[in-house]
């Protein structure tokens, strides 16, 4: 018997080995494609003035732009951190606001935030690409600008990560936890600039670079 006709692939096997090959490809991009989504800065500069200099705070709904805005992992995990910052800032600011009662606010303060980066994986691509679906990671600015003048006040980053392996491991409960991160950082950035100006972390450390 010729062992070398015997162990050589057949030619339904070397099409279910090419087949394979390319549905993993896409993964492989996936999980390649954070490497760009990052942030430099570790620490965000205070604003230039605390916020409690302004007596009213206007927020607009989280803004994300192309190429993000109509992808359908990326839109989902927009609404989740609208519900998140909603939660969070928005009823920090409500409290604020009811402080003045009927009053007419003299100086407003406008909260502009937007996806500048992201790549979300979600569940689906978790589970069937696990690690090799990638990492999950988003930056969001947020722009502080008076806005009776269209002074900007500050303009903070915040940036978030979920490891691939750590998505695979916990089935994208990681992923997720990320879209709660980031808009946690955003309300301590503002609630520690509220009394004093004195800045906070962006969430990026040498390692989630």
């Amino acid at each position: 018997m010729n062992t070398k006709l015997a162990t050589r692939p057949t030619r339904s096997r070397r099409r279910l080995l090419t087949l394979a090959a390319f549905a993993l490809a896409p993964l492989l991009l996936a999980g390649c494609a954070t490497t760009y989504i990052k942030t430099d800065a570790t620490t965000n500069p205070p604003p230039r003035i605390a916020f409690n200099a302004f007596d009213h705070f206007e927020v607009r709904p989280i803004a994300m732009g192309a190429p993000y805005k109509g992808q359908e992992a990326n839109d989902k995990a927009l609404i989740k951190i609208q519900e998140n910052f909603d939660l969070r800032v928005n009823t920090l600011f409500s409290g604020w606001n009811d402080r003045r009662g009927n009053a007419a606010p003299t100086r407003t303060l406008l909260v502009e935030p937007r996806i500048q980066d992201i790549k979300f994986v979600n569940a689906t691509s978790r589970f069937w690409g696990g690690a090799l679906a990638g990492s999950s990671a988003v930056v969001m600015k947020v722009r502080f600008s008076d806005a009776a003048t269209g002074d900007i006040v500050a303009e903070p980053e915040f940036f978030q990560r979920a490891a691939a392996m750590g998505g695979a491991w916990s089935l994208g409960a990681t992923d997720n936890n990320m879209l709660v991160r980031i808009a946690d950082l955003a309300y301590q950035y503002i609630q520690n600039n509220y009394s004093r100006a004195v800045g906070g972390p962006t969430g990026a450390t040498p390692e989630k670079k």
